[in-house]
């Protein structure tokens, strides 16, 4: 069964950063699309979304603040890097995945919550002014 876990969140100031971390398990073989994703009072926003083999997806606003990538001892942790936070960035963050989207279809859609089928429980992330 898949997995996923969420940690990283926190409060920090405006203009700080902070890195989120998603550990992915029982995955059946070698291969997922994950995307970090967010709750906006209009729903759930994708962010970004990266493939096991590194190819990423970036939401326009995304975009220069964000960053997402594979810890380089274990591509099943993913990282979303949030740098010049702003406190409108304040959401629950959650990690999703499906463990079957090849690297073309998850450069297409990673960030779609439709297409992600598991998902984490998200960290919460707070940024003050």
């Amino acid at each position: 069964q898949v997995r996923l876990v969420e940690s990283g969140g926190g409060s920090v100031q405006a203009g700080g950063s902070l890195r989120l971390s998603c550990v992915i398990s029982g995955l059946p073989d070698d291969n997922y699309c994950l995307g970090w994703f967010r709750q906006t009072p209009k729903g759930r926003e994708g962010i970004a979304a990266i493939h096991t083999d590194g190819t990423t997806l970036y939401e326009n606003f995304a975009k220069g603040r964000f960053s997402i990538s594979q810890d380089d001892d274990d591509k099943n942790t993913v990282y979303l890097q949030m740098v010049n936070l702003k406190p409108e960035d304040s959401s629950l963050y959650s990690c999703a995945a499906d463990p079957k989207l090849s690297a073309g279809w998850c450069k297409l859609y990673g960030t779609y919550e439709t297409w992600m089928n598991v998902w984490g429980q998200g960290t919460r992330v707070r940024v003050t002014s």
